[in-house]
């Protein structure tokens, strides 16, 4: 079996294992990014960690499994004062859930440590409301703030985009399924924005760092390529069912021809 995704960018499949996905892309990132910088900065992953409740109304486009307690067994069915038969309740264990959110740092090494860039990867709980949502928009307004550059790449379709420039400042063809923007410290009523249709292969993004240096570039393809082969997802992932959340009406025409066209499909 081939170990490359079918798909020419990112794998829409791969959004069912985002948790780990997620991490992989930070760790890959990371190290990748610290291979161009100056040897004066350094890139760093971190995380915001946050309580979540499993009522919170974004949590159903997580694929979350919960451990649940029975009421107790009794032997043939218990009765009460009147004679009628009752029936133990089952009893489900709502904890609240710790919830991570990584994210990369580079660090100006010389400068007491001073945070230069932010590099995001969203997740779907940063796109819902909730806990998780605050706590993002809230570090946006921090970064822009501190005079730190922001890059936001966001590589999942749950949930409403959250990115600094909302979606409706956006040309219609800038739209796309994905999305990369891009604050620049010095210029931040201005946002680069960078198409990632579902359809192409994931873009290269310039990546500021501090005025006297040249941006570095992430190639961003590599980085989900590695995660599908390392992550042995070419094993995992049933292209025979659509995606989770499901493609629009014309992505899901164009994404059955591909799989098709792979063997991944028949019909």
């Amino acid at each position: 079996m081939t170990e490359k995704s079918p798909f020419p960018g990112m794998d829409p499949y791969l959004e069912l294992y985002w948790g780990d996905v997620h991490h992989k892309l930070i760790a890959y990132a990371c190290d990748e990014i610290q291979l161009l910088l100056p040897g004066d900065l350094r890139a760093r992953a971190d995380e915001r960690v946050f309580v979540e409740s499993p009522l919170d109304p974004g949590r159903s486009i997580r694929p979350d499994v919960y451990v649940v307690e029975t009421g107790r067994h009794a032997v043939g069915r218990p009765q009460s004062s009147s004679g009628v038969a009752t029936v133990e309740p089952l009893v489900v264990r709502l904890p609240d859930e710790a919830i991570t959110q990584g994210f990369i740092q580079i660090i100006d090494v010389r400068a007491g440590r001073r945070v230069v860039t932010i590099i995001e990867f969203l997740s779907p709980s940063n796109k819902v409301p909730g806990e998780g949502q605050s706590l993002y928009l809230k570090k946006q307004r921090e970064v822009r703030e501190a005079g730190t550059h922001l890059v936001e790449i966001d590589l999942t379709r749950s949930g409403d985009r959250c990115s600094v420039l909302p979606v409706d400042h956006f040309p219609l063809s800038y739209r796309t399924t994905y999305q990369v923007c891009v604050r620049r410290a010095l210029r931040p009523g201005e946002v680069e924005v960078y198409p990632v249709p579902l359809q192409s292969p994931l873009p290269a993004i310039a990546v500021p760092l501090r005025e006297s240096d040249a941006d570095v570039h992430l190639a961003l393809q590599p980085l989900v390529d590695q995660c599908y082969r390392r992550g042995v997802y070419y094993e995992d992932l049933d292209y025979t069912v659509d995606p989770v959340p499901p493609l629009s009406a014309e992505e899901k025409a164009w994404a059955h021809g591909l799989l098709r066209s792979a063997g991944k499909r028949k019909g």
